[in-house]
């Protein structure tokens, strides 16, 4: 079966749509049901106007499938983005939401820019550039702080209790919103909340076809109704959406840019973060596609950029490929970018037909899908998981985790990559190694033998990934790492990404990594970092 989906790939293009039609169709409407209501909650979560998240997944969907280098991504507004544009909006706006908003999307407009120019560059490597421990401690954080700003929205408290309240101030003061909280709507959002934690549990293949989410809005918007919010609960208890074409026109406001270091700062965040989860997401998507292509993630990054650059200058959220949807978008079989269209073409014709039912959805509804999400991002299961790794991937981790509640998210991610480069230089890494390791590729009776010296670190991984990229398909190829003094996680999962991409080609060829007799791992786990015991 493997060896006729290999030599099966689906057409691109105006053939692709016709090709598969049924099965994008579906799946693209599948992740609408999946998307709508997330879009609004992020949006809502993030400080902007709850429509403009269904701006973005429209224009994510419609626009940015005619440009994207990945197949089967859905691209559309992030939970893991709401820190980075609620902190935007937060300073940019000192307590005025609107001019926030307006003054934070000149500050997306200008890096979506700059991932248009990422993708010229080609640079779609970085993601390989940082450490995996620090890039998951990051996206904890980013799930702590989204469960602590969530809660208070689940149990309908007044949004002045919970306003100006950094992460760790609202996760002191959940006693406090739990005293003040509205009984009808936390009935709503606790159900909730047991339906979207529950549904993964569900064994039955047919009803766990349905969206989670979708099952949350069945619930909540009849017992909404049931429960008359609209005439017995505060303003803040329901959604507004507004009309879609009135709120089509030119909102970016690039004046920010006269507070330097503030719009430099959110440049530099929206551009990295986005731009590492988009990559990431890709690459893992690309594990999953049943028909082992490989996305153009230079290619990807321009598409992202144009959406984002797009999306700005309407009002809308940033955008990445995002990973929850696009599995659905697997899993519900889809073929082709043709499924990311229809997602968002799907959301369009939804929200010009039948945008009241949207305003009848209850808010902690939408935060029980946020905090649900939350809770997968910093699940207790990847502290463990950190730690099977090695006790010194779990450290960087925490380091991450904490300096990005306390301080925030840019400092989070250098202080982690911080500590690990000091872990390293204490395993006894050359500093002279940091960015460049000596990796010399030499062909020998038919077959590649690549040596890599020094060290092999995260630091240094773009130029051995430059060198496996030139070796052709179809060869054996052997990696040596005899003469490293260190190899660190992030490579060793690095290389067997190079492993499975090489070996998937259907010219063939192998990959074996040697010389790792002398190394010690740092802990049992395989993909964990290993110290030489003999080089010195």
């Amino acid at each position: 079966m493997n060896a006729n989906i290999k030599k099966y790939i689906p057409a691109d293009g105006l053939a692709g749509l016709k090709e598969n039609f049924k099965t994008d169709a579906i799946s693209g409407f599948i992740v609408f049901l999946l998307a709508l209501p997330l879009s609004l909650g992020i949006a809502k979560a993030s400080d902007f106007p709850p429509i403009m998240g269904l701006i973005t997944a429209i224009i994510g969907g419609i626009v940015v499938s005619f440009f994207m280098g990945s197949r089967l991504t859905i691209k559309g507004p992030a939970a893991g983005l709401i820190v980075i544009v609620a902190g935007a909006v937060a300073e940019f706006g000192q307590g005025n939401n609107e001019l926030g908003w307006k003054l934070a999307l000149g500050a997306m407009a200008v890096a979506g820019v700059i991932q248009i120019l990422f993708g010229v560059l080609k640079l779609g490597k970085l993601a390989d550039f940082f450490p995996l421990s620090t890039i998951h401690g990051m996206l904890a954080a980013i799930g702590i702080i989204i469960i602590a700003k969530q809660i208070p929205v689940l149990l309908n408290d007044n949004p002045a209790l919970a306003k100006g309240m950094g992460p760790i101030e609202l996760l002191v003061n959940i006693p406090k919103f739990i005293i003040n909280l509205d009984a009808k709507a936390s009935i709503i959002g606790v159900v909730s909340l047991a339906i979207m934690l529950g549904w993964p549990y569900i064994k039955n293949k047919s009803i766990k076809m349905i969206p989670a989410p979708l099952v949350v809005l069945l619930f909540a918007i009849p017992c909404e109704l049931f429960m008359d919010f609209a005439h017995t609960e505060p303003p803040y208890a329901l959604v507004k959406i507004g009309n879609l074409v009135d709120n089509i026109h030119w909102n970016v406001d690039f004046s920010g840019i006269s507070q330097t270091g503030l719009f430099i700062k959110y440049v530099i965040m929206f551009a990295l973060v986005g731009t590492l989860e988009s990559l990431l997401t890709v690459k893992a998507i690309d594990l999953l596609d049943p028909f082992k292509r490989k996305s153009n993630t230079n290619k990807d990054l321009i598409a992202v950029g144009i959406g984002n650059t797009l999306a700005s200058i309407l009002g809308g959220l940033p955008m990445i490929s995002e990973v929850a949807r696009s599995s659905s978008n697997v899993n519900n079989g889809a073929k082709t970018r043709w499924a990311n269209f229809f997602h968002g073409f799907f959301i369009l014709v939804f929200v010009l037909l039948a945008a009241p039912l949207l305003e009848m959805i209850p808010n902690a509804a939408l935060a029980a899908m946020l905090i649900s999400v939350g809770i997968k991002l910093a699940h207790p299961k990847e502290f463990i998981h950190m730690l099977h790794i090695g006790k010194e991937q779990l450290f960087i981790f925490t380091v991450t985790v904490l300096v990005t509640l306390f301080e925030d998210l840019l400092l989070g991610i250098f202080a982690g990559m911080l500590v690990k480069m000091i872990i390293h230089v204490v395993n006894g890494t050359p500093i002279s190694s940091f960015f460049k390791a000596p990796t010399v590729v030499s062909f020998v009776n038919n077959e590649y033998k690549v040596e890599i010296s020094k060290a092999a670190i995260f630091s240094n991984y773009l130029g051995i990934k430059r060198k496996l990229e030139e070796i052709p398909p179809g060869y054996q190829v052997r990696i040596c790492l005899k003469k490293t003094k260190l190899v660190d996680h992030s490579v060793m999962e690095n290389l067997e990404h190079f492993k499975h991409d090489y070996e998937a080609n259907e010219d063939g060829g192998t990959v074996t990594i040697i010389g790792l007799d002398n190394h010690k791992a740092l802990s049992s786990h395989p993909k964990a970092s290993r110290k030489n015991l003999i080089v010195q």
